[in-house]
């Protein structure tokens, strides 16, 4: 036997081994990563069809049409108020990024034609 043949023989096995206490770490990171990517896409859609649904009230569509609007986005409900000559309507959502509830929300404004 060439000298120091054994020298590996006490760690065989232990890269298994910090591999399986590393994975899960990992695992939640990206699922945590992936989750806050989703949650800040819906922001976007949010804020779009916010801003959307401001627009079609402040031309005189009904304010249930921005209602429409966004619902598009999954779960979310609006409101509308008028502020002076502006229309602004308020979308929200709860965003869940690994099992927690995010609140997510989104106010858009428009000039309407005044009422």
């Amino acid at each position: 036997m060439p000298a120091g043949g054994d020298a590996g023989a006490g760690e065989r096995g232990s890269v298994a081994a910090e591999l399986a206490v590393a994975l899960p770490a990992v695992m939640v990171v990206v699922a945590l990563g992936i989750g806050g990517l989703l949650a800040a896409s819906t922001q976007v859609r949010l804020q779009d069809a916010a801003a959307d649904g401001a627009r079609l009230v402040a031309r005189g569509e009904p304010e249930g049409s921005a209602a429409g609007v966004v619902a598009q986005v999954r779960g979310a409900g609006a409101s509308v108020a008028w502020r002076g000559d502006l229309v602004c309507v308020t979308a929200a959502v709860d965003a869940r990024v690994a099992g927690i509830a995010i609140p997510l929300r989104a106010v858009s404004c428009a000039l309407g034609g005044g009422r």
